[in-house]
């Protein structure tokens, strides 16, 4: 088993990093969608990131073998992750062509609470008490932040139906990815599996995408571009050491978040380039809700820590009692 090395500021660092580059991406992502495809963005990124993490595994002699494929349950495994992840890059995008940045990422944070009750389906995890008052605030969250257009997003069809539904299952996607990372990591490290994920990404985005736009770029949208090829890189790696630092469960909670840097980013943007995007005007209510999201993810994801801290202070006080 994994031992982190217990060097709290560095981890928290690490995950903070992580946070501020997930939540400025969906930004330049709403940016660069005016002139390319949901495609040709995926499959830049991928290429990108498969590019860079193959060259800084081929250094080190450490690409992975596909032998290990030829077994069924590896290669099935690595099927899901692949699929996963690549439907939620495109299911993603495509719902962030028809909502906000503000929107697209609070709904994201379904994903952690949906690998959870994959967790608890598949591998027979406990949902613990406050896991369950964790999800209760992170769906209360997200009907307040709806509060002005929940019904007409349930009563009329629209874009913006159709955007929060593909996030949705976006984030169903990227749960499905999670837990099969986790199974993997059993075979492969974390980047030999984001490598073969990018590189599976990269054959089957780039036949069907358009590089036409990428010669009528200005400087501004070139530097988006390259800020998200290096998101994909750096956000998950900065990801990945952070949770060799420090424990996964605050590591989840710093990402929490994320939605809340976006809705800033996205303000601070506005107001020093009002031409470039418009924020999403929010209520007292949805600021509330929001607020409920990022405590409810928070608080998921920080319950088993809770519980290792109570039966840690009762062996305390046994010990105490017997001496």
């Amino acid at each position: 088993m994994h031992q982190i090395t217990g060097k709290t500021l560095i981890g928290f660092l690490l995950a903070l990093t992580t946070a501020v580059l997930w939540g400025v991406l969906p930004i330049a992502l709403k940016v660069l969608l005016e002139v390319f495809t949901t495609n040709t963005i995926t499959a830049i990124r991928f290429l990108f990131a498969a590019l860079m993490v193959g060259v800084w595994l081929g250094l080190r002699g450490k690409l992975p073998s596909l032998v290990l494929m030829k077994q069924r349950k590896i290669f099935i495994l690595m099927a899901i992750a692949v699929v996963g992840l690549l439907l939620n890059y495109i299911l993603y995008l495509s719902g962030l062509n028809n909502l906000t940045a503000e929107t697209a990422q609070t709904l994201i944070q379904l994903a952690p609470f949906l690998m959870m009750l994959g967790g608890i389906i598949i591998f027979k995890e406990r949902l613990l008490l406050w896991q369950r008052v964790g999800a209760m605030l992170l769906v209360s969250g997200l009907l307040l932040f709806f509060n002005e257009r929940l019904l007409s997003l349930i009563v009329q069809a629209s874009n913006e139906t159709l955007g929060v539904i593909l996030v949705i299952f976006a984030a169903i996607t990227w749960a499905a990815y999670a837990l099969a990372q986790k199974q993997l990591l059993v075979s492969y490290s974390s980047k030999q599996i984001m490598y073969l994920i990018y590189f599976a990404g990269s054959i089957a985005f780039i036949p069907v995408s358009d590089f036409t736009p990428l010669g009528q770029l200005s400087v501004l949208q070139w530097s988006l571009l390259l800020f998200c090829c290096l998101n994909t890189v750096v956000a998950y790696g900065a990801f990945a050491e952070a949770l060799h630092h420090w424990e996964a469960s605050k590591v989840s909670a710093v990402l929490a978040i994320t939605p809340l840097i976006t809705i800033l980013s996205a303000n601070v943007v506005a107001a020093i380039w009002p031409t470039l995007l418009v924020p999403q005007q929010l209520n007292i209510w949805s600021w509330l809700g929001a607020i409920l999201v990022v405590m409810g993810s928070a608080l998921t994801a920080l319950a088993p820590q809770f519980v290792q801290y109570r039966e840690a202070r009762r062996v305390r006080k046994l010990q105490r009692d017997v001496l």
